[in-house]
């Protein structure tokens, strides 16, 4: 329903829109209107998007209540009542506003910079849509759901206690080794249980997208999902320059730290249960003990930075705008989402009392803090940015935390921390070019075997893979593609967070040089939302949208760098 701060002016406050019926009106208002005037056409957009927002709100309403509770039938029932009684006929609809948005001849005297984005991005739905996709996005999504609610359901019985996977994985940062493989084992054979479920959810999903790209007039999935996903300011070729980068600037590194710590370990080979306990032995970092304790703190951080971010996270919490805490039946990971009517940030996670559990909620909430910083935009369209950029948004809230990290920890602890999170991105660059190659292999491939598909995925993380050794579970490394979700649920969407990240790598050393002057145009770039192209985008923030060699070299040198002046 409308909200007190962005009341309605087009969608009647009394239509909640859960039903065809209560939407489908608005829809022929919108096809029946005459935009043949700036002024008309003006007008038609405002309510456009209005009726946008308000429908996206459903949505989104019901796929957070489902991720939040996975076991619940009603909220399943409801999210699957959106995905194939809402969406499908709305799909149609949007298509024809998108063809009288074309046609219309007051498109002309619009202001052409402050529609450039809007009109390519319509141009590219018209020529990508086709009638007989939209059942199949309809199974695509459906799909996608069941991989939530097989993985959402993995809980295993340890410490007396039954435990998600998430909950096991703090037991991976102990000291004691024996332990450690002990709940690896038990993680990983979880997993197995449901292997051959998940390969047959991507088998179907697999299958689907391919029709959907043959039906769209591409070759291949993966020239459907680039125009999908409207890439317009980059090529499959800008990414596989990006690997070649990666294996070059970042995978030596990486493989550095990895041989660090097996010396630090002092184990003959290092093991899938030895990346994240302490090398030296040091107990867990314990950041926090409750999810009240982390928001506290995360807040005083927030004041370090940026008193408005704090008083905005403020908001946040006080609104019921945080749903931190894993338990059973919640789905895996972590997101932000924002309700686009009442323009309100939402943050997902699954906190154990962990320094991962730190850095998303930084990550997440620098999504949210973008959201805010464009919810005034009277579009819909342009109050969420390509995620290459609204990843930057996250990414660089990670770093521009790190020299507060001292709420949480002193001494040592606090060295360990950073550590940690400057580790993370080294090995997190060769995770991300690892993902992204292997479906670009995966979708220009259409009719592999699955022996083909665990071939390459082996092939991959002899690449990009560091050194821990698989010796007597080579299933497990075969399937380990498994837990990303992105393959799953948001296919070609992981290749962001690399090029993101380099940006938010960017930020950071600017934040070094000039603290002030490069959160101004951090929060600057937020403020565009989606309203330029991504190059401009980046530039606004102070960085280059480049994600070469040229640009990732340096970029290493300084983790690499920083990590020196820090204890081991």
């Amino acid at each position: 329903m409308a909200g007190k701060e962005f009341p309605r002016q087009f969608v009647a406050n009394h239509d909640a829109l859960t039903e065809w019926d209560q939407i489908e009106p608005y829809f022929e208002n919108l096809r029946s209107r005459c935009i043949d005037t700036p002024e008309q056409l003006n007008a038609w957009l405002l309510d456009w998007s209005e009726l946008s927002a308000c429908i996206d709100e459903v949505g989104t309403d019901r796929y957070v209540k489902m991720t939040c509770q996975t076991d619940n039938p009603e909220h399943k029932r409801a999210y699957l009542d959106f995905v194939e009684c809402i969406e499908p006929e709305c799909k149609p609809l949007w298509h024809a506003i998108h063809q009288k948005y074309s046609a219309s001849p007051a498109r002309a005297d619009l202001p052409a910079s402050r529609f450039e984005v809007f009109s390519r991005c319509v141009a590219n739905s018209v020529a990508l849509y086709r009638d007989e996709n939209v059942p199949l996005q309809v199974e695509e999504a459906k799909l996608e759901q069941t991989y939530q609610e097989i993985t959402g359901a993995m809980t295993v019985q340890y410490d007396g206690e039954e435990k998600t996977l998430q909950q096991l994985s703090v037991y991976l940062e102990g000291t004691d080794r024996d332990v450690r493989k002990e709940v690896w084992e038990l993680s990983t054979k979880r997993r197995q249980q449901d292997a051959d479920r998940i390969d047959e959810t991507f088998d179907k999903l697999f299958a689907l997208r391919h029709r959907m790209a043959v039906n769209a007039g591409e070759r291949d999935y993966r020239a459907y999902a680039f125009k999908y996903r409207e890439r317009f300011d980059y090529t499959p070729e800008d990414c596989l320059a990006f690997h070649d980068a990666v294996e070059k600037m970042c995978v030596p590194l990486m493989r550095k730290l990895r041989s660090e710590r097996k010396a630090a370990l002092g184990v003959e080979t290092l093991r899938p249960w030895d990346l994240a306990v302490d090398p030296k032995g040091r107990s867990p970092l314990k950041p926090f003990t409750t999810s009240e304790e982390l928001v506290a703190k995360c807040t005083t951080v927030f004041d370090l930075i940026d008193p408005a971010l704090a008083d905005q996270f403020r908001s946040m919490s006080g609104n019921g705008d945080l749903d931190l805490d894993s338990r059973k039946g919640k789905a895996p990971g972590g997101y932000q989402s924002t309700f686009h009517e009442s323009r309100r940030p939402f943050i997902f996670m699954n906190a154990v009392g962990l320094q991962r559990d730190v850095r998303t909620l930084l990550h997440e909430c620098g999504h949210a803090f973008h959201a805010l910083a464009c919810r005034n935009e009277p579009l819909v369209q342009y109050r969420s940015s390509p995620i290459e950029f609204a990843e930057v948004a996250s990414m660089a809230m990670e770093l521009l935390s790190i020299e507060h990290l001292d709420v949480f920890y002193s001494g040592e602890g606090l060295d360990r921390a950073k550590r940690a999170q400057l580790e993370g991105i080294v090995t997190l660059l060769p995770w991300v070019a690892t993902i992204d190659v292997f479906q670009h292999w995966l979708y220009t491939h259409p009719a592999h075997t699955a022996d083909e598909r665990r071939d390459e995925w082996l092939r991959l993380h002899e690449r990009f893979g560091a050194s821990e050794d698989y010796s007597g579970y080579e299933q497990v490394l075969e399937k380990s593609w498994h837990r990303q979700l992105h393959l799953f649920e948001a296919p070609f969407y992981y290749i962001e967070y690399g090029i993101a990240q380099l940006g938010a790598l960017q930020v950071w050393q600017n934040a070094i040089r000039r603290r002030g002057q490069a959160l101004e145009a951090y929060r600057s770039g937020l403020a565009l939302g989606g309203s330029r192209p991504l190059p401009e985008l980046f530039e606004t923030a102070g960085i280059r949208f480049d994600f070469s060699s040229e640009t990732l070299g340096p970029l290493m040198q300084a983790v690499e760098d920083a990590l020196a002046t820090l204890a081991a």
